[in-house]
């Protein structure tokens, strides 16, 4: 999920944790228990700051270590080390035990957007991304706020979040309701399909869909229930060519082959250099496809400059890669 609603939802288990006897005795333990729920609902994320270095190095680590087996058992340990001095007088065990459920909380939603996390490292590096609920859900978002503003108009925030929770559990077994139905839909209009993707917007009845079969890429979405194909490519084979090979040591063309599953390529050539280009199909919006990834080699296969990310426009992807085309 993104940041506001893991904030959010740090603030949500505060509050809940009240109804925890040994919380709702000591100031001490509630206190110390809400900071730990808010830093432990954020602290899987750090790897963000990945991306002050460059996209090549977010996309092949983000939700990846930080989100393994292991972190979600030291990530508590070390915030709780961290607090406990602050709070002397706090429950220890209890500090602890709610920041744990904070981090896991944290790491247990993020499976189920379309990016998903590394949850089973290091016993598997499989992506785990169950694509039933978008980075950001306003409904998922909103119900939060509502929680809240009822807990700062006086509600008890101990069953306002537990209603809230049980009614969440309800809206995540209809989502996975709905993406099923959109795939029997999917299925019965391309009934060769080898590999469908589905993924949510924003909208709670939107979906975009990407699909492969032996020989055609098919981009659509779903409104309703009812699936639209958009475009359609045929599926060509990445040659073994040696500009493609020596594109492919370029490290934001693997790092994005690396992340993405259905993608069609390009290879243009010009005066003195070649552009490989690779375009991800799962994403496309306002008939353009931006997340991409991008190398530029010279005519003896040295890469020149290379990029990968989401560019929307034409003149922002050459700002990127500082080199106008003839």
């Amino acid at each position: 999920m993104d940041t506001g609603t893991h904030l959010v939802m740090g603030l949500a288990l505060g509050g809940l944790a009240t109804l925890d006897p040994v919380v709702a005795g000591s100031a001490a333990t509630a206190t110390s228990v809400m900071v730990g729920t808010i830093v432990g609902s954020q602290a899987p994320d750090v790897d963000t700051v990945l991306k002050l270095k460059n996209n090549a190095v977010y996309l092949r680590n983000h939700r990846g270590i930080t989100h393994s087996i292991p972190a979600v058992l030291l990530w508590p340990i070390a915030i709780t080390a961290v607090i406990y001095p602050f709070f002397p007088e706090a429950n220890l065990l209890h500090l602890w035990l709610w920041t744990f459920l904070a981090v896991f909380l944290h790491v247990f939603v993020d499976i189920f957007n379309a990016y998903g996390t590394q949850a089973l490292r290091p016993f598997s590096s499989k992506w785990i991304a169950l694509g039933v609920i978008n980075t950001f859900d306003p409904y998922i978002f909103g119900l939060h706020v509502l929680g809240i503003i009822i807990w700062m108009l006086g509600g008890n925030p101990g069953y306002t979040f537990l209603t809230l929770y049980i009614i969440l559990v309800f809206y995540y077994f209809v989502r996975f309701f709905t993406q099923r139905k959109v795939m029997k839909e999917v299925r019965a209009l391309i009934p060769d399909a080898t590999d469908i993707i589905i993924s949510p917007t924003m909208k709670f009845h939107q979906w975009r869909i990407a699909v492969m079969n032996n020989n055609q890429f098919f981009v659509g979405r779903a409104h309703n229930n009812d699936v639209t194909i958009i475009d359609q490519f045929n599926r060509v084979k990445v040659p073994s060519s040696p500009v493609i090979a020596a594109a492919k040591k370029d490290e934001n063309l693997s790092a994005f082959l690396s992340f993405s599953p259905v993608y069609r390529w390009e290879v243009d050539e010009y005066d003195s250099y070649y552009e490989v280009k690779f375009i991800d199909l799962r994403y496309r919006s306002k008939d353009h496809y931006p997340f991409v990834a991008v190398v530029q080699l010279d005519r003896e296969l040295n890469i020149v400059t290379s990029y990968t990310g989401w560019i929307f426009s034409e003149e922002k992807l050459r700002k990127k890669l500082e080199v106008i085309p003839n």
